[in-house]
């Protein structure tokens, strides 16, 4: 999915609403997988590549958040709920900046194999250029591996965390769930290019999240 963004094919499966369901339907709960996407989806819409000016990674949080929900529901037994998807969220998102820092990496580091495809090409060793290419992907496969399959595997960890929060916090993440999408929606709507709509849209749904738990409090 990671080169499917950028690299290769690129027929939109790496966008967060597709590649979330997918993975939410690999660990059994396509509902976690839709859900957490869903958000991600609206808060990456207008990301665009431009240039030498890349945007988040959205591809990565979705993945990773639908991993972490999914499994959260597992270990307790059951379906995830929108309190488990809200926190997921929330855990995952910085993982788009992480992402694009990684990426960034990544494809300095392809630059030199990409040169030396060149040179092999010119030469006509073309088995010398496909190993250029294996080479330059390997990293994909491994780093973005690795940081999917570690959310996959902390589910237990955050399952036995959510146990023992209040009863109310839950009540209020599972409201600040609709809100999340309500403030990616507005961080979408308002401008494609908004050099802070991970901060704004997360800023959003706490407060909701928060005015909602205290109205639930109150009644």
């Amino acid at each position: 999915m990671a080169l499917e963004r950028r690299a290769f094919l690129q027929a939109m499966l790496s966008r967060p609403l597709v590649s979330a369901t997918v993975t939410g339907l690999l660990l059994g709960d396509v509902q976690a997988g839709l859900s957490v996407g869903l958000v991600f989806e609206l808060l990456h819409l207008g990301g665009a590549s431009l240039g030498g000016a890349h945007a988040d990674h959205d591809t990565l949080p979705a993945i990773t958040g639908a991993a972490l929900a999914a499994s959260m529901g597992i270990a307790d037994g059951s379906d995830s709920t929108p309190a488990v998807w809200a926190l997921a969220i929330l855990v995952c998102a910085p993982l788009g900046r992480a992402g694009r820092l990684l990426e960034n990496r990544l494809d300095a580091r392809a630059g030199k194999y990409y040169g030396r495809a060149l040179t092999a090409a010119s030469e006509g060793e073309l088995r010398v250029v496909a190993g250029q290419n294996l080479k330059a992907m390997w990293p994909q496969f491994v780093f973005y591996g690795l940081l999917c399959g570690a959310a996959a595997l902390a589910g237990p960890t955050f399952e036995a965390f959510e146990s023992i929060i209040p009863l109310p916090v839950l009540r209020g993440l599972a409201w600040a769930y609709p809100a999340m999408g309500v403030a990616a929606a507005a961080v979408a709507v308002h401008t494609s290019h908004a050099p802070r709509r991970l901060r704004f849209g997360l800023m959003t749904a706490a407060l909701c999240g928060a005015v909602l738990l205290l109205a639930r409090g109150g009644a």
